[in-house]
């Protein structure tokens, strides 16, 4: 059973620092590309982050660039969001998923979200 469950989120200041974590479970999360997805409140969801499989490339969302950091822990199997000098604009849920299609890669699983919520 393919699982992606997200941890870390909260309420923070506009300035402070939440890491986010996603553990894969029910499939070698090592074989794929992951990404981390964000959707706040009316509005659509947005693409944050990518990573590759074996965590050599990366893309950033123009608005996150240089505040966030992707990173994998493959022998965990796990996905991280280092998220730094927080906005107000980062609220939202923020989800991880799969980011490639293979035969091997449950695209496009993703987990249930965690609530990033910042504030002034």
């Amino acid at each position: 059973q393919v699982q992606l469950v997200e941890s870390g989120g909260g309420s923070v200041q506009a300035g402070g620092s939440l890491k986010l974590s996603c553990a894969a479970s029910g499939f070698i999360s090592s074989n794929c590309g992951m990404a981390w997805y964000r959707q706040a409140p009316g509005k659509e969801r947005e693409l944050v982050s990518t990573i590759s499989f074996d965590g050599s490339t990366y893309y950033y969302v123009d608005s996150v660039k240089s505040r966030f950091t992707i990173s994998r822990d493959n022998a965990k199997n796990t996905l991280y969001l280092q998220m730094n000098s927080l906005l107000i604009e980062d609220t939202a849920v923020y989800y991880c998923a799969v980011h490639t299609a293979s035969s091997v890669c449950p695209f496009p699983y993703r987990g249930q979200g965690t609530q990033v919520t910042v504030s002034s």
